[in-house]
């Protein structure tokens, strides 16, 4: 019985294209009290195999987080399957404001301690406590109030590309990082200040505004579904689109374009740019944003260094990483100090302590 990924993602490529089916890619996430995380995993992996499904799905005793795609005729079969478990009984599903065949090009189903990594003892606050949600038409109403506090909860390479017009948006690299420096910033506005928080598919909002209750925050509110479902109903119903540029996504596709700016800038040549990449160099692997006219200048790669250690022949690659370990930048996203026009450092919160 297969409750592994077997395939390479080349290998996985060319039978997605060889199958020549069109895919969907979906996000859900749902909390719940799972008992035994590890036998819901495989259960989940054996069905969504035979289902074609690709992805990254995250069980944990507190429920599940997924990002996935499937063959669009398997879609009803998949939904089905949602159903017939409890916790999953019509779960909201996000699609994806644009499609690609390729956005995941493997099925990998993990056991963790948490399907969100926030860092919080959650035996410390009631986690059932959240923010009031909002729809895209309560949302942006709820923006345009002068005692709103828009915060963005997703990372700084996300909201460089695309976020809600007058969010603030923390300059951190984790959401972990996130949660303690916007407590301390807008204590002094617990009573009276509307906190509004929004992320990519809402999972990161449910904790955060439950944890903002704890902390003594008297108006907490977060938008429904996130930045997807946020996309969907301004195209349905209509509504005015206050999201700028790109929804950063953490698959093959990279982003999403909500709308037609163009909010970044190339981190090498500082040009208007919005499109991130991974450095070619497979021993630094850098996650950073750069235009055509300087990727093909350096050869898909983030540096000097990187350029020419990818023009070798991959074999004299590979013993040049042997025992050296993996470069730091694996961890980055657009921090590394080569990058000249890479985001600056700044105090995102001074215009709503005064």
């Amino acid at each position: 019985m297969q409750l592994y990924n077997k395939l390479s993602a080349i290998e996985r490529a060319e039978l997605i294209e060889k199958a020549g089916k069109d895919r969907l890619t979906l996000s859900f996430y749902q909390y719940a009290q799972i008992s035994n995380p590890q036998q819901l995993r495989d259960q989940l992996f054996i069905k969504w195999d035979s289902l074609d499904v690709l992805g990254r799905i995250y069980v944990a005793t507190e429920g599940i987080n997924a990002q996935l795609s499937l063959p669009a005729d398997q879609f009803d079969a998949f939904k089905n399957h949602l159903d017939s478990i409890d916790f999953l009984k019509d779960v909201r599903l996000n699609i994806a404001v644009e499609q690609d065949n390729m956005s995941f090009l493997k099925l990998k189903v993990k056991v963790r301690d948490k399907i969100v990594a926030d860092g919080l003892n959650d035996d410390t606050f009631d986690v059932t406590n959240k923010g009031v949600h909002l729809s895209a038409k309560e949302f942006n109403e709820m923006l345009a109030n002068p005692n709103t506090v828009c915060v963005d909860m997703r990372n700084h390479y996300e909201s460089e590309i695309g976020h809600f017009d007058g969010a603030v948006t923390p300059d951190v690299d984790t959401f972990r990082e996130s949660l303690d420096i916007i407590e301390a910033d807008l204590r002094e506005h617990k009573e009276e200040k509307n906190l509004l928080m929004y992320c990519t598919g809402g999972i990161r909002c449910e904790k955060a505004s439950a944890y903002y209750k704890h902390k003594g925050f008297k108006n907490v509110y977060q938008l429904e579904g996130g930045i997807i479902e946020y996309t969907r109903q301004v195209n349905e119903e209509g509504i005015d689109n206050k999201f700028i540029g790109k929804n950063f996504v953490f698959d093959e596709r990279r982003s999403e374009k909500i709308s037609d700016h163009v909010i970044a800038k190339c981190h090498q040549c500082g040009t208007s740019c919005d499109t991130h990449v991974n450095c070619a160099n497979d021993a630094c692997h850098l996650l950073f944003i750069q235009c055509e006219a300087c990727k093909t200048e350096m050869d898909n790669c983030c540096s000097t260094a990187c350029k020419e250690i990818h023009a070798l022949p991959y074999e004299e690659q590979k013993q040049l990483r042997k025992g050296q370990g993996n470069s730091n930048d694996i961890f980055k996203k657009g921090r590394a100090d080569h990058l000249p026009y890479k985001k600056d450092l700044r105090n995102i919160f001074e215009t709503f302590k005064k």
